[in-house]
């Protein structure tokens, strides 16, 4: 215990260092758009909670932990009309052993063509897209203790241009001698930079315009700048105040500590009755930096019919001048 703590404690500290220097200077940025209804609708505090598909993306040092395998599909619309989709199905080996596929997608839609030639369109249309496939393995060290990892592989396209890299999240997970209380902590997103790259970027050059005999159309190419990956770090706690036959009351919290941006922190809860409807409401983004986010809630409804479960999950949040964001899930787990 004591020694998880100090991990924690030094991770943190590095982590700060990281956050004094590097303010709004990463690419992928749709890594840290919180994934799910569930986890969203209790204020993106669900590092520590852990304990759905979804684990996949918030810490999947929790997969271990999971009673069942569990497929995901969770759809929101985002701001000015795009769209975040997440796919996930998490896989139980044996008590000790898991592991997950996920696929995470920012769908930028089309739109067409214009130029100065043709204001009214082209007949071609345009999109962009951002994308993450990630897989997943967790372990139980111990009774108490699990940890896990994913290897993510991210592509931003636009149009003709596109970047790739690769990432790797490493997530713990500490249940505590304290009946009900869990620790968890994630590294997110630590890996290579990206750097975009396409036909849309090779010119004709003059190398000597000088020179009336010169080939004024020789092929080169503009060098665009590479750019780090969103880095996070987050330590969250989660606490069943109550935990009865009927009824189970989950607080949790989360230290958000990511690289392009300043700490904040999330908060939420969510009551369960007969494991079966669950109402969840939370506050995140506490103490960021212009931050549009604020309040959240949602419900879900699940039932368990022996041999599988299925579960659907919605959420509300308020995001400022943008609006709401609303997200749907729907689970199925045998």
């Amino acid at each position: 215990m004591k020694k998880i703590l100090m991990l924690m404690a030094a991770m943190s500290f590095c982590s700060l260092l990281f956050a004094q220097t590097k303010v709004g200077t990463t690419a992928a940025n749709f890594l840290t758009i919180p994934v799910g209804p569930r986890a969203s609708a209790m204020g993106s505090a669900f590092l520590a909670v852990a304990n759905d598909a979804t684990t996949a993306y918030w810490n999947p040092g929790g997969l271990s932990r999971l009673s069942r395998n569990e497929f995901t599909a969770s759809f929101s619309e985002w701001l000015v009309n795009t769209k975040i989709n997440w796919f996930g199905v998490a896989f139980k080996f044996d008590e000790n052993n898991a592991i997950a596929i996920s696929i995470n997608q920012l769908d930028y839609g089309q739109e067409e063509i214009t130029t100065a030639e043709q204001p009214n369109g082209t007949g071609a249309r345009w999109d962009a897209v951002d994308l993450a496939v990630g897989v997943s393995y967790s372990r139980n060290l111990t009774d108490r203790f699990s940890i896990g990892a994913t290897g993510k592989y991210i592509t931003q396209r636009i149009w003709n241009e596109s970047a790739s890299a690769f990432a790797l999240d490493i997530g713990l997970l500490f249940y505590t001698q304290l009946e009900g209380l869990q620790l968890g902590m994630n590294i997110s997103n630590f890996g290579t930079e990206l750097k975009l790259d396409g036909k849309d970027l090779l010119q004709s050059i003059d190398v000597d315009p000088s020179n009336a005999g010169n080939n004024a159309n020789i092929a080169g190419g503009l060098n665009t700048e590479s750019w780090p990956l969103p880095l996070t770090f987050s330590v969250g706690l989660a606490y069943d105040a109550i935990n009865s036959e009927d009824w189970v009351l989950t607080l949790a919290s989360d230290a958000v500590i990511p690289n392009n941006q300043s700490t904040y922190g999330n908060f939420g809860g969510e009551i369960t009755w007969n494991k079966i409807i669950s109402l969840r409401g939370g506050l995140n983004s506490v103490g960021k930096e212009a931050a549009e986010e604020g309040y959240t809630v949602g419900a879900g409804v699940q039932y368990d019919f022996g041999g599988f479960f299925a579960k659907i999950d919605y959420s509300y949040s308020d995001f400022g001048i943008f609006k709401q964001i609303q997200r749907f899930a729907i689970s199925v787990g045998l």
